[in-house]
C-alpha cells in the first residue's frame, strides 16, 4: 500500500510545510514508512529536518531536470522512518530550464513509480504557487491535503487549488481527488476560528478533517531547532494535534483500500 499526497495551497503562510513535515514524522512515530518530497524552492520542508540544502549533491531540481534519478536524490531517516527529497534556491529556475520539454508536467510521476512501492506514504511540499512544480506534484497524486488558516480569507485560497485540482484532473490525472481539508491556526476560543470551520464545511462538499492544528508556539519553534515536533516537543498541544491527523488519514485510507 502506498498513498501519494500532494499538501497544497496557493495561498501562503498557511501550514503548507508545517503540516509536511509533522504529518511525516507522526506516521513515522506510527511505524509507517515515509517519503517526503520538497518541491518549494524556499527548502522549509528541507531545513525542518536538519538538512543542509545548499551542500547536497542532488536534490529534486536534478531529478526534474533529469541530471539524477529520484532514488539518488533521497536522504534516508531524517527522521524516525521517514525519508526526504531535498530542495533548494535552484528549483526556482526548473520552469525557465524546462520551457518546451516533453511531457514536463509528468517527471516526476515517472520518477515516483521506481521507488513508490518501498514507501507506505508520499507526501509531497507544494510551493504557494500554480507552477510547473506544483502541476507535476499534482499530477504524481493520488490525493491533496489543503491547508486552510482560520480567517477570513480561507476560502479565497480554498478555491484557488480546487481549480487547479480540478484541472490537473481533467487534462492529467483522472484518479486525482481532494483527500482533505484541514484547518490550521485554529484558536477554539475564538468565534473568528470557529466561524472560518463552519464556513468552508458548510459551503464546500469536500471532506475536512476532525484534527485541528492550534496556533502553538512550539510548533513555530521546531524549525529553528531544524526538528519536527515529534523530537523537538512530542507532548505540547501541536504535537498532539498532528499525530491526532496522522492517526486520522492513515484510518482513513485504510478504509478505502
Amino acid at each position: 500500500m502506498n498513498r501519494i499526497l500532494a499538501i497544497a495551497n496557493q495561498k501562503g503562510g498557511v501550514g503548507k510545510t508545517c503540516t509536511a513535515v509533522n504529518l511525516s514524522a507522526s506516521l513515522g512515530e506510527l511505524g509507517k514508512k515515509v517519503l517526503l518530497i520538497d518541491m518549494d524552492p524556499q527548502g522549509n520542508s528541507s531545513s525542518s529536518f536538519g538538512v543542509n540544502k545548499n551542500e547536497v549533491e542532488n536534490t529534486i531540481y536534478e531529478v526534474m531536470l533529469e541530471e539524477c534519478t529520484l532514488s539518488e536524490a533521497i536522504i534516508k531517516d531524517v527522521a524516525k522512518n521517514v525519508s526526504l527529497v531535498p530542495a533548494n534556491v535552484n528549483l526556482g529556475a526548473v520552469e525557465i530550464e524546462m520551457a518546451g520539454k516533453d511531457k514536463a508536467n509528468l517527471i516526476l510521476r515517472r520518477e515516483l513509480d521506481f521507488v513508490k512501492d518501498e514507501y507506505d506514504y508520499i507526501f509531497i511540499d507544494c510551493p504557494p504557487a500554480i507552477s510547473l512544480t506544483t502541476v507535476n506534484s499534482m499530477a504524481a497524486a493520488t490525493g491533496v491535503i489543503v491547508p486552510v488558516q482560520c480567517e477570513y480569507l480561507a476560502l479565497e485560497g480554498l478555491g484557488q487549488v480546487i481549480e487547479t485540482i480540478n484541472l490537473v484532473r481533467s487534462r492529467m490525472n483522472p484518479t486525482l481527488d481532494l483527500t482533505g481539508i484541514l484547518f490550521t491556526m485554529y484558536d477554539g476560543r475564538t468565534v473568528l476560528s470557529n466561524d472560518v470551520v463552519d464556513s468552508v464545511r458548510n459551503t464546500v462538499k469536500y471532506h475536512t478533517f476532525e484534527a485541528k492544528i492550534p496556533r502553538n508556539i512550539r510548533l513555530s519553534e521546531a524549525p529553528s531547532f531544524e526538528q519536527p515536533i515529534t523530537v523537538y516537543d512530542p507532548k505540547c498541544s501541536g504535537a498532539i494535534a498532528y499525530m491526532n491527523l496522522a492517526k486520522e488519514v492513515d484510518s482513513m485510507l485504510a478504509d478505502k483500500q
